[in-house]
């Protein structure tokens, strides 16, 4: 479903992502982890069609969408849902206006139809009811919940999600993480996921990819990284300050 060939990506001629080879097939979770800092959102906007790698290929099933011109990645972008580190709600938006905000600007749905759409996907996501709520009157979790349902609203066959379970309590964050493997196991969806929540990750994810030094240090199924020998892995999956990854200390 996701092919990532040779992907790199330089801003003001700071290279911040080289040599990005990944896949990712359909139905499978990927967790993407790595320092604050080292690309993971980035390389998440790259997949999304949000910004352009410098060079390198991206394909999403059969569309390799670096190439194409603005009118046709929005043809793509339509088959991608993307759920915001901080849900990104529309705050002058109730939580309906917020749900079918995509259906509106890239579908011809009727208002009986988007009203039908945004009660199925509330429904999934456990938020059923909630529709005429403005987004000041949600708790974080709930706000998030409320992304996801925005992002399943187009029915896509791709979720991004970037830091999905960041600012939660521990309860919460297993709302969340339950509910992305659910969307997997119930729609088929394939997703990506960005994240340096380790418990969350583990728990999740088909496959997990650790990124450092603008590359990907190791990939592997969940099983396999938490058993690497790989240094960098290892510290950063334990939490250490001493190891090969530099940390940066205020004095």
């Amino acid at each position: 479903m996701i092919a990532v060939e040779n992907l790199e990506r330089r801003v003001d001629g700071r290279v911040i992502l080289k040599d990005i080879s990944l896949e990712v097939r359909k139905g499978e979770i990927l967790a993407i982890m790595g320092m604050s800092g080292c690309g993971k959102t980035t390389l998440l906007k790259c997949l999304g069609g949000l910004i352009r790698p410098s060079s390198g290929h991206i394909f999403i099933g059969e569309d390799e969408i670096t190439s194409l011109s603005e009118q046709e990645l929005n043809r793509v972008r339509r088959k991608i849902g993307m759920v915001f580190q901080y849900a990104a709600l529309f705050d002058s938006l109730n939580v309906y206006a917020n749900v079918v905000f995509g259906l509106k600007r890239h579908f011809k749905y009727s208002e009986k139809e988007m009203r039908e759409q945004a009660a199925e996907k509330l429904s999934l996501v456990g938020m059923e009811g909630t529709e005429d709520l403005m987004p000041s009157q949600l708790s974080g979790g709930m706000q998030k919940r409320v992304g996801l349902a925005r992002a399943l609203a187009t029915n896509p066959d791709v979720l991004l999600y970037d830091e999905p379970t960041s600012g939660l309590d521990p309860i919460m964050a297993t709302v969340i993480d339950e509910l992305i493997v659910s969307m997997r196991d119930r729609l088929g969806v394939t997703s990506v996921v960005v994240s340096h929540h380790i418990p969350s990750i583990f728990k999740i994810a088909d496959k997990v990819a650790m990124l450092h030094d603008r590359g990907i240090a190791a990939m592997g199924t969940a099983e396999e990284i938490r058993a690497t020998e790989n240094p960098v892995v290892r510290q950063f999956v334990e939490g250490r300050s001493e190891g090969p990854i530099e940390v940066v200390r205020d004095v």
